[in-house]
This record gives structure tokens, C-alpha cells and sequence, in this order.
């Protein structure tokens, strides 16, 4: 006699995807984070999309994002400003629960009261597809993590020295890594004797220089500097954007090239590739909106330096104890053949066309792979956390 058997299907995994938040990198994350939603797999997940306001409120949104990249988030809230946005707000209670995300529903009585409930929602992973100050910084994973929930990415510690690129260079250089020379510069100070910052700055260093903030990604505030001439502009510039600031050697004839680490304790890395920009350098313009910059994957480079950038990309992850993702990237002199690590991004770009997933892709994982993957690894660093 036929038997048959019955299985019962395995649970899908609620994914949290928060987007958007307060940075300059607002609309690069939605372009991510676009991504992200149009490759979960929907019979293993079920994504929620909480979409973070610039203003910091956490909302639920009625539908994820869908733009494929940051230039045409930019195009459509030209076209919808001043346009109300849908979506409850969220909260995160800050302590371990069954219910993750608490949902605000707020509402008039017949008596012009205001009447407000929370409904508990559990997730089971969230994915912070978040980048820049208020999000890649360590701020939201301190959070999840008193939370006591799941997420993708590095944490705390790893967030924070990684979006500050004065502590970034200063765990690397105690790490044995080679990077460009380098002075760190107040505003505070910038502004009570920009003359004496301008004598140290030309005593330690040689122009040309670059001047950056020290809490900002995508290129934001950074400036290329020849000379004294345009030096105060740009430290000015950069103050804009953060209290501190970098003022850092150019490298001769610098070569972009930047490679992807994945992984936890054991991590690996890809092929490495090159950025060609469209501009004297790498800036937001270049990486964003003009579209003119070129990815060149693989680089071309020697067998040998393409393995001792693989070998140091592995190592600037684990000196800030990584997890999870991150790009790092490296300047290549093409006069003096010198390699220097540049910086580490704990959440670079994530669309389908960024440099991370296609330099995973040459590697031989797709974003799919790569999502799932991802899930993965914050579920195995959650289980190592709860030893």
C-alpha cells in the first residue's frame, strides 16, 4: 500500500529592512535598500519596510522603495515635495522581548481626544541598509543590540571606528596597515587660529593634500587641495559637515581599488576592482549622479598585488573586529607601486550595480547568494552573542 508523507513548510523569516535615515546618504540607502527588497526571496522571507525619516522618525511604510539608484531617488522627491509620505510610526523598545518593533497608531475620538495604541510586531532579522551618521555609525546597532535582535552588519564597535576615519587610522596604523600620512584638526581650533592649523598642516604634510570630515561617507565634504590658496576653503567645507576633520598626504598617481569582505570570524574576500572616476577623484558627483565613472572588475593588477590586497582587505576587517559586510579600499601610487588602505565601509552601496555586490558577483556570488548570506551570518553572530 502507497504511503504518503506530509511536510510542513518551513517558517519564512520576517526581515526588518530599515532605509532612508538622517545623513547626507539618505537617498543612496534607498536605492540599496531597493535592491535589497526586490531580491529576498519571498518564499523563505517576509520583509517589512521601516523607512526612516530625515526628520529620525522610524515609520512603517506602505511599500518598500523602488528606485535603482541615488540620482533617481533624487529625480522623484523633486517631484514630490511637499508631498506627505504614508506609514505608522515605529518604535524600538530598547530591551529584549517577543515584540521586536512596536507599531503607533494614533486617532481622534468622537470627543476630539487623541487616542493612541501600540501594536507589537516581531521580526526574526533586521537588515539596517543604512549609511553614513545615524545608521552605519554604530548608533541603530546599539539599539538593536539592547534590543536583542538580529541584524545584519557589523556592530557597535566596528560601526563606530569605521564611520570615524581619525580612529579608523588610528586602529589601522597600530594594526601594522600602512595608510596615508595624516592630521587631525578641530573645528573648534580650525576656527580659533586657522593660521597655526595651516603651519602644521604644511610641517607634517605636502600638498596636494585631501581634506575630509572625519564621520561622513559617500565623498561628502571632501575636497582635493594643490595649495595654500584653497586649503582654508576646504578645511571650511569639510567643518560643515562634522567636528572633526582629516587632512591627509595625496597619494602620487593614486590607483582606486576596492575590495569586499564577508563573513564573521572567517572571513573572505573578493576579487579585487577599480574605480575609474569621472572626476579628478572619487567624489559624490562622480559616484552618484553623472554616471560616468567606470568600474573596471577585475583590476589589472599583478597576481601578487592583487593577493596582498585581498590578504590586507581581510585584515583591516578583523583589526576593527568586522562582521557580517564591508568594502574596503586602497590607493595603488602607479609611480612608486606603494599600497595604502584608504578606509573601510561597514555598509557600502548595495544596489545591484554597486562595487561591492559586483565584485561579488565576479567572485561567483550573486545578490541573492549574497542577501541570503548575509541573513545567515547575523543569525550565526546572534547564537555566538547568546554563549
Amino acid at each position: 500500500m502507497a504511503t504518503h508523507s506530509s511536510s510542513t513548510p518551513a517558517k519564512r523569516l520576517r526581515v526588518a529592512v530599515l532605509y532612508g535615515g538622517r545623513s547626507g546618504e539618505h537617498e543612496v540607502s534607498l536605492a540599496s535598500a531597493a535592491a535589497v527588497f526586490a531580491n529576498l526571496d519571498r518564499s523563505r522571507y517576509e520583509p517589512i519596510a521601516i523607512r526612516l525619516e530625515k526628520d529620525g522618525r522610524w515609520v512603517l511604510a506602505d511599500r518598500p522603495p523602488s528606485a535603482a539608484s541615488a540620482a533617481e531617488v533624487i529625480e522623484q522627491s523633486r517631484h514630490e515635495t511637499g508631498r506627505l509620505r504614508s506609514g505608522r510610526e515605529v518604535l524600538v523598545p530598547a530591551k529584549p522581548g517577543t515584540d521586536t518593533l512596536m507599531v503607533l497608531d494614533k486617532r481622534q475620538s468622537e470627543e476630539s481626544d487623541a487616542i493612541v495604541s501600540l501594536t507589537g510586531l516581531a521580526v526574526d532579522v533586521v537588515f539596517p541598509v543604512l549609511h553614513g551618521p545615524y545608521g552605519e555609525d554604530g548608533t541603530v546597532q546599539g539599539l538593536l543590540e539592547l534590543a536583542n535582535v538580529p541584524y545584519v552588519g557589523c556592530g557597535v564597535l566596528a560601526s563606530a571606528v569605521g564611520m570615524d576615519k581619525l580612529v579608523m587610522k588610528t586602529v589601522f596604523s597600530a594594526s601594522g596597515l600602512r595608510v596615508p600620512d595624516w592630521v587631525a584638526v578641530s573645528r573648534a581650533e580650525w576656527r580659533e587660529n586657522p593660521a597655526e592649523i595651516t603651519r602644521r598642516v604644511e610641517r607634517d604634510l605636502s600638498y596636494p593634500l585631501f581634506v575630509k570630515p572625519a564621520n561622513l561617507g559617500s565623498s561628502l565634504g571632501i575636497s582635493k587641495v594643490a595649495g595654500r590658496g584653497t586649503l582654508a576653503a576646504a578645511i571650511d567645507e569639510a567643518a560643515r559637515y562634522d567636528r572633526r576633520i582629516v587632512v591627509e598626504r595625496a597619494v602620487p598617481e593614486a590607483r582606486e581599488i576596492e575590495c569586499a569582505v564577508l563573513g564573521n570570524d572567517a572571513p573572505s574576500a573578493s576579487v579585487p576592482g577599480e574605480i575609474i572616476p569621472s572626476r579628478e577623484f572619487y567624489d559624490y558627483e562622480a559616484k552618484y549622479i553623472d554616471g560616468m565613472s567606470r568600474l573596471e572588475i577585475p583590476a589589472r593588477l599583478d597576481d601578487g598585488v592583487a593577493d596582498q590586497v585581498k590578504t590586507l582587505a581581510i585584515a583591516a576587517f578583523k583589526a576593527i573586529d568586522g562582521a557580517g559586510l564591508a568594502r574596503v579600499d586602497f590607493l595603488l601610487s602607479r609611480s612608486s607601486g606603494e599600497l595604502f588602505v584608504n578606509e573601510i565601509n561597514t555598509m557600502p552601496g548595495f544596489t545591484t550595480i554597486s562595487m561591492y555586490s559586483k565584485l561579488w558577483a565576479a567572485s561567483g556570488v550573486d545578490y541573492p547568494t549574497l542577501v541570503d548570506r548575509l541573513i545567515a551570518l547575523a543569525i550565526e553572530r546572534q547564537h555566538e552573542r547568546q554563549k
